[in-house]
């Protein structure tokens, strides 16, 4: 080993990106413990440390959320113009539907035997009384309006009515940009020399956006103290008690399926799980603070291609689309468990058809909702596919947020998973990369030089 290599193997355990990210989350739990400790109404003296808490870890996933229409457009182009370079684009595009749909399938049993063996509805203190119907709801149309853009851009806007007047906020509706930048890349290709152009200032587009990104990757650590931090002063871990099986039986579930279920997938293809986990752990531990699949899209991105080996023209495409429809913990497991919940909370039976209508939502539904954010809305979509009141969800929610972090978490280790079993069986995997014979980590996980 050369000097300069030995160099770069033996860098402090303080300058290694996860490190950092595990002892801000450390951070974070010992200041929101505090903030939460000294009162976190207005008024009180946690209040102030709350919401520097909460500012922090908002601008934070503003940042990320800010880059993912320009990352997913710009990549998603230019894969469009690599695939080009692939012989089976068209068997890349389905095997990740379908691998999609199996590790869904696998996970909805999970939950489903969880939910029947843990019983969660019926150990739950929770007062009937916190039942409310919410405000969003699922429903089977919701694929159509999420697929067909409405503006170029895939914006969408909500306004809320308050006593001091409306808000009207604006949003990016993932799957909808997806769609425009594959009929965008298409088109470049089929109008030849006129799209060549277009086609390398969309490269360069990219490069910048790259950039970017990697400067806003490196604020992680910051984000992860005012995210995690934040949780815990809001929420604690008070409200766990009144709905402990439930909560026990939904992390279980996450756990096999995060552990268990796709090391076995990775085995079977011939993949070291630990090397699966630790290049895919960046992404992961974004998305336990962050809850959002959206917000960890760059990052997701990045590790499936750097850390992983999956070729770049094939992760624009599959991890966007993943990042929307491709929910393990949101639209498996957790509807799952709940919807098995509900009915047992208010003494409702459930046969065999209804277990089979709740796989059928859970594997399916998750397109019908895509574009939508919240596992609230997978949740309403089963129940009323199912006849369960609605009302059920007002009881989950006090928990929900504890709760998303597991979920969100298994989302993003799913939308990473799924292209490196499908690299893999087409042949286009980098092994070298997957097994991690790299010199800097930090470069492997940004993709990017190191900054000047």
């Amino acid at each position: 080993m050369t000097t300069a290599a030995a160099q770069k193997t033996s860098k402090p355990l303080w300058s290694n990106f996860g490190f950092q990210v595990l002892i801000a989350m450390v951070i974070g739990l010992g200041a929101g413990l505090l903030a939460r400790n000294l009162g976190v109404e207005e008024g009180q003296a946690g209040f102030a440390l709350a919401e520097t808490l909460r500012q922090v870890g908002s601008l934070f996933v503003q940042l990320l959320r800010t880059l993912v229409p320009p990352l997913v457009f710009t990549a998603i182009v230019a894969s469009i113009a690599n695939l080009r370079e692939l012989q089976n684009a068209a068997q890349l595009v389905w095997r990740t539907l379908l691998w999609f749909a199996i590790t869904a399938l696998v996970a909805v049993t999970i939950g489903i035997a969880l939910g029947l063996l843990l019983q969660p509805g019926l150990h739950a203190s929770v007062a009937a009384s916190q039942a409310k119907a919410p405000s969003t709801v699922g429903s089977w149309l919701d694929f159509l309006t999420g697929l067909v853009p409405s503006n170029i851009l895939g914006l969408q806007a909500s306004t809320k009515l308050k006593d001091a007047g409306a808000t009207t906020s604006l949003s990016f509706n993932v799957l909808q940009i997806v769609v425009i930048s594959l009929v965008v890349g298409i088109a470049a290709l089929k109008v030849g020399e006129a799209g060549r152009s277009f086609l390398a200032f969309n490269a360069s587009a990219l490069a910048i956006v790259r950039k970017i990104l990697w400067w806003v990757i490196r604020l992680t650590p910051i984000g992860t103290i005012g995210l995690f931090g934040n949780a815990v002063a809001q929420y604690g871990w008070t409200t766990l008690g009144q709905l402990g099986a439930f909560t026990v039986a939904v992390y279980v579930g996450l756990g096999l399926v995060l552990f268990v279920v796709y090391p076995a997938l990775l085995l079977a293809h011939g993949l070291n799980p630990l090397k699966f986990l630790a290049g895919v752990w960046p992404a992961v531990q974004l998305g336990f603070v962050s809850r959002s699949s959206i917000g960890t899209l760059p990052v997701t991105e990045t590790v499936t291609e750097n850390r992983l080996g999956v070729p770049r023209a094939y992760a624009a495409f599959a991890v966007p689309l993943g990042a929307t429809t491709k929910m393990d913990g949101c639209a498996a497991i957790y509807p799952a468990v709940a919807a098995i919940f509900v009915a047992q909370f208010y003494g409702l039976h459930l046969d065999l058809a209804d277990y089979a209508l709740i796989v059928f939502v859970s594997v399916i539904g998750s397109a019908a909702t895509a574009g939508l954010t919240g596992a609230i809305v997978m949740l309403t979509l089963t129940l009323s596919t199912l006849g369960l009141p609605l009302e059920g969800v007002g009881l989950l929610l006090a928990i929900d947020p504890i709760i998303d972090m597991g979920r969100t978490a298994v989302n993003v280790a799913g939308q990473a998973l799924v292209p490196t079993l499908v690299a893999k069986e087409q042949g286009i995997l980098d092994q070298a990369v997957f097994d991690g014979v790299h010199h800097d980590e930090d470069a492997a996980l940004h993709g990017l030089a190191p900054a000047e």
